[in-house]
């Protein structure tokens, strides 16, 4: 069911606390972890605490906590000094985004500068 926690999902055990992540944020509804295979300097994912697969489902059921994921991806940036070098929130929604855990997820990316398109 949306919104329960999934027995499959790596960041729904990450939430439960069964696996380990260097969390770095914690709020009532989300938290934010470092991400296991940086793109960046600062590479933090924060995730709601609610599974749904994609920002969209999440948006669309759980407006008021897709808001808190985006004001804690601010909070990452600030807390990690990018936010005034600026930083980048990317939510990938679908495979074929490079989204590959299906659990709603912002990557916040800075440290460095970020080109676009990417690559």
């Amino acid at each position: 069911m949306a919104g329960e926690p999934q027995s499959d999902c790596l960041f729904c055990k990450i939430v439960s606390g069964e696996i380990p992540a260097t969390i770095v944020r914690e709020s009532e509804t989300t938290v934010a972890f470092r991400d296991i295979n940086p793109q960046a300097p600062t590479h933090v994912l924060v995730i709601p605490k609610v599974h749904y697969p994609d920002a969209a489902t999440l948006a669309a059921a759980e407006p008021l906590i897709a808001a808190d994921v985006l004001r804690e991806a601010g909070e990452v940036a600030a807390d990690e000094k990018v936010d005034g070098s600026g930083y980048r929130i990317i939510l990938n929604t679908g495979s074929g985004a490079g989204q590959t855990v299906f659990h709603a997820h912002a990557h916040v990316l800075g440290g460095r500068g970020l080109q676009w398109p990417p690559g």
